[in-house]
């Protein structure tokens, strides 16, 4: 089981790096620069985010049962989140204007394109519909929390309520839920639609990426001690903090291992999406991202082994 957990975990990070490096080499190639990804952002953060939380609604079949899974897989995804802002919150005080991508990099993991893809092959159906949960959870607080954490010491930000309630994550929940609690079915070609925009999310995302690392001093992520403690928080404090404390409170079988991938899963691509969309630097959040990718192969099958003892 832990050999396959690997090989699983391996396999989907290569696949995702296949993309990075497609992104990598039409930088270096001047087919599609940085530059250019940066003028797309908006694209990603306003159009194909919110598809992906739409389709996700759109797909689920509502009944008592799978409303209450539904609500407790939420509440521990949440709290998962929660446990990592809070984690992250007494470390990278003095990484001056670094220290909220650090932050953000600990708080929020790579649900979309890692947690997904990952529960789909470990667990199957079960899994992926109580990952779709923690997507969920996770594009309210980084589209609310986030935000915020990226924007307080810029200063020219207050922190303003209108702004994080009405930003794309939590307006395509508003309009999600609906169609999931009373059945609305759009028609099939507005679904169609959104689903071929949905389906961008993560090719588009990891070409942006690819071309940030292109830009990116690769050699010197080895050096920067925050790398190596964004790392520790993210892959190892975190899952164990919240293995405990699942276990603690009855959680158990599918929705434990769904539960534990996404909080193993390394920092959020859209680390580096978020810099670019709020003036920090790129290369950075590029460096930290790419540097807890390549260690998350290690630690996540480790953590799925102990959510299955």
């Amino acid at each position: 089981m832990f050999l396959s957990n690997m090989a699983t975990a391996a396999q989907q990070v290569l696949i995702l790096y296949l993309i990075v490096a497609v992104g990598f080499a039409a930088d270096r190639l001047h087919v599609y620069k940085e530059s250019t990804a940066k003028l797309s952002n908006d694209l990603l953060f306003y159009i194909i985010t919110p598809s992906v939380i739409i389709q996700s609604f759109m797909n689920m079949e509502f009944d008592v049962k799978t409303a209450s899974s539904l609500g407790i897989a939420f509440l521990c995804m949440s709290a998962t989140l929660t446990v990592g802002i809070l984690i992250a919150k007494p470390f990278f005080n003095k990484s001056g204007d670094n220290k909220a991508i650090f932050k953000y990099a600990v708080n929020y993991g790579n649900m979309g394109y890692m947690a997904l893809p990952l529960c789909q092959a470990m667990l199957g159906n079960e899994g992926v519909f109580y990952c779709s949960a923690g997507v969920v959870a996770f594009n309210i607080l980084c589209f609310t929390h986030g935000i915020w954490l990226m924007t307080k010491d810029d200063g020219k930000s207050k922190f303003d309520f209108k702004r994080l309630l009405f930003n794309p994550g939590v307006i395509s929940v508003l309009i999600g839920l609906p169609l999931f609690v009373f059945g609305i079915k759009l028609p099939g070609a507005v679904e169609t639609a959104i689903g071929h925009v949905a389906n961008l999310n993560t090719p588009v995302a990891m070409i942006f990426f690819g071309t940030y690392i292109a830009n990116t001093d690769l050699k010197k992520m080895f050096t920067f001690r925050e790398n190596y403690l964004v790392a520790f928080l993210k892959l190892i404090v975190m899952p164990c903090i919240m293995l405990g404390l699942f276990k603690l409170v009855g959680i158990s079988g599918t929705l434990l291992s769904a539960c534990i991938i996404s909080a193993s899963v390394p920092s959020a691509n859209n680390t580096v999406m978020f810099a670019a969309k709020y003036g920090k630097d790129t290369g950075t959040a590029s460096q930290v991202v790419a540097f807890n990718s390549a260690i998350s192969v290690l630690t996540i099958p480790v953590m799925v082994a102990l959510s299955q003892l």
